[in-house]
C-alpha cells in the first residue's frame, strides 16, 4: 500500500509518520512531535483501533511520556509575629491534580506556621471596597487567634497599632494572578495598603 504524505503539525513538510498515541497528528521526526507536544498533548486521544499492517506502524513515532508536573515559586509576603516589618520571601507552589479543570496550584505554607494548622481567606477588595484586580489569598493559623499566641508585630506596625483586634500568629500572603484564580504572581510591597485596610477592619 503506497504511503501517503500529510504535511507536519509542526512545519507543515510532507510526511508520512504520525504519533503513535493518537495516530491523527502527523510529524516529519520525533523532534518535532516532542516540539509540539505541550500543545498536541491536550488534544492527544488514545485511538481504540489497533494498526495491523507493519508498514505503517514503522511509520509511528513513539509519543513523548507525560511530563512530569512542574512546581512553580512565587513571591509572597510573610508576617512574621517576631519580626517587626513584613517581608519577601519565596513559596513554591504544587501542580493541582486536575489542571485541566483550571484548579489553582496548591502553595506549600506548611513550614511558616509551627503548630501546622492552617486556613485561608481570599481578599477581594482593596482601600475603600474597590475590588481588587488581583485578590490576596491569606493563609494563618487559626489556633494562633483563638489561643491567645503572640502578637503580630509586623501587622501590628503597618496598621500603626489602630486594628480593632491584635491579630496573632504568622500570616502568609499569595497573590492570584487574576479574578479567576486559577495560578499566582509574585506579591509585593504595592499590595501593603490593601492588607493593612484588611487588618484594621478585621474584629
Amino acid at each position: 500500500m503506497p504511503l501517503i504524505n500529510h504535511p507536519c503539525t509542526l512545519c507543515c513538510r510532507p510526511t508520512s509518520m504520525w504519533c503513535s498515541r493518537c495516530q491523527s497528528a502527523w510529524y516529519c521526526s520525533p523532534e518535532h512531535l516532542q516540539t509540539d507536544w505541550p500543545r498536541h498533548r491536550r488534544e492527544c486521544v488514545p485511538t481504540v483501533n489497533t494498526v495491523s499492517s507493519n508498514s505503517y506502524n514503522l511509520n509511528m513515532i513513539a509519543t513523548p511520556p507525560p511530563a512530569e508536573p512542574q512546581y512553580v515559586t512565587v513571591s509572597a509576603i510573610l508576617f512574621a509575629p517576631e519580626e517587626e516589618r513584613p517581608r519577601i520571601i519565596s513559596v513554591s507552589c504544587r501542580p493541582s491534580h486536575k489542571p485541566s479543570q483550571g484548579l489553582c496550584p496548591i502553595p506549600l505554607v506548611e513550614g511558616h506556621f509551627p503548630d501546622g494548622q492552617t486556613e485561608s481567606i481570599v481578599l477581594t477588595q482593596g482601600l475603600n471596597h474597590e475590588p481588587l484586580r488581583f485578590p490576596l489569598h491569606l493563609w494563618y493559623s487559626p489556633s494562633s487567634l483563638t489561643k491567645g499566641a503572640p502578637l503580630n508585630r509586623a501587622i501590628y506596625h503597618i496598621t500603626s497599632g489602630a486594628a480593632a483586634k491584635a491579630w496573632c500568629g504568622p500570616v502568609v500572603v499569595l497573590k492570584f494572578n487574576g479574578s479567576r484564580r486559577q495560578g499566582y504572581s509574585d506579591a509585593g510591597s504595592n499590595d501593603l495598603p490593601a492588607l493593612s485596610a484588611y487588618f484594621l477592619a478585621y474584629k
